[in-house]
């Protein structure tokens, strides 16, 4: 199991009590998860949409380290682009969703939680929306 990017950054969000809520939950319940890399590296860099809220750089790498005593890091390898460029190539997947589902499909994730990465490509694994 994997946890897109946006599940850790509704985690953090305020704005969306309910959807904090929920994905604050699925990360407690989440035991058997993987961080994957690519996930930890556009986490920081999306938590610029905090900042409004008084999230700041140091937060967001603070709360990173937090995932990560949760959940092992699954650093990608080198089959993992070739599959992401056939994901997007092939089958029209973005650029930074056909690595995420590589990356899943490299790590052997099942499940890939997101609000927003599409699940029809082929060996990909099984992607929930927890919002919905």
């Amino acid at each position: 199991m994997a946890l897109d990017t946006n599940v850790l950054i509704y985690a953090c969000d305020r704005s969306s009590p309910e959807r904090q809520k929920r994905a604050a939950e699925l990360v407690e319940r989440a035991t058997d998860g993987v961080l994957l890399w690519q996930v930890a590296c556009e986490f920081v860099a999306a938590s610029r949409k905090l900042a409004g809220q008084g999230f700041t750089p140091l937060d967001a790498w603070n709360r990173l380290a937090e995932f990560q005593a949760l959940f092992p890091l699954v650093q990608p390898g080198h089959g993992m682009l070739h599959y992401a460029r056939d994901l997007h190539l092939s089958q029209g997947v973005s650029f930074w969703d056909s690595m995420i589902l590589a990356a899943c499909a490299e790590a052997g994730v099942e499940i890939l939680y997101s609000e927003d990465v599409p699940g029809f490509a082929i060996g990909s694994p099984k992607v929930v929306n927890p919002f919905v």
